[in-house]
């Protein structure tokens, strides 16, 4: 096969001064998506999880399974042409965001449901009495989810969430589909320029696992900083990377 890699120093003739100048640009704009979209993802998933385990109200437990089912059943694909194209026909308002914007509320809203489910089986997982033994220490339900409850969660969601931290950056390359100047749509253009198809699409390949083993290898950091010594989490002999 007849390898070319000298088209990363050409110029596009673009804003770029070279195409690997280009593939570098793509590549921040996938981790801004990414990074801004798991922020969001982490903060929602983890509330709405909660919500669906307080006791006593009903109210919250529907509101966050229903969250949860939405985001979770609607194709990825789906939820950022809802975001793009009718999302804000039906709120005026949301005309006014940018493409980036709303790649990353449709990405970090379905991938918070995942999360959510899965803060749902981590507080699930623990015994009922420690809910209860803080309760009789004169704790809030706030102060027994803060200081008790979510805590020893974490720990056992740990793993999964590591698979999610790592599918994110995957799972951004939809944003092609908006234009967002991510990695997937680079290698579609620089395809149809160059006529380098496999040079172009194994650097773009070779990005990604980057960007998703340094997540993993940053958590297994974490996550051995974390773990309460002589307590095995479910998942943290390699099911979870």
């Amino acid at each position: 096969m007849n390898w070319d890699w000298e088209i990363f120093f050409q110029d596009p003739g673009g804003q770029h001064t070279t195409y690997l100048e280009w593939l570098m640009s793509a590549w921040g704009w996938t981790l801004s998506v990414s990074l801004l979209a798991l922020l969001l993802a982490l903060l929602m998933g983890f509330m709405i999880g909660t919500l669906r385990t307080l006791p006593k109200h009903p109210g919250w437990v529907l509101f966050g399974t229903g969250w949860t089912e939405l985001f979770r059943n609607i194709p990825l694909l789906l939820q950022i042409f809802l975001w793009y194209h009718v999302i804000p026909a039906l709120v005026p308002p949301l005309k006014e965001l940018s493409g980036f914007v709303l790649v990353v509320l449709a990405l970090g809203f379905f991938t918070s449901a995942r999360i959510s489910e899965q803060v749902y089986s981590g507080i699930r997982a623990l015994p009922k009495g420690q809910f209860y033994a803080a309760q009789a220490l004169g704790m809030t339900t706030w102060q027994s989810y803060r200081y008790v409850i979510l805590p020893r969660a974490g720990r056992i969601i740990l793993p999964p969430l590591v698979n999610e931290m790592m599918s994110i950056v995957k799972n951004s390359s939809v944003a092609f589909a908006v234009s967002v100047s991510e990695l997937t749509l680079f290698a579609l253009q620089v395809q149809e320029e160059t006529a380098r198809g496999v040079e172009v699409y194994l650097a773009v390949t070779g990005l990604y696992v980057v960007s998703a083993l340094a997540i993993n290898l940053l958590m297994g950091q974490i996550e051995r900083r974390v773990q309460i010594p002589g307590l095995v989490l479910p998942g943290a002999t390699g099911g979870g990377h």
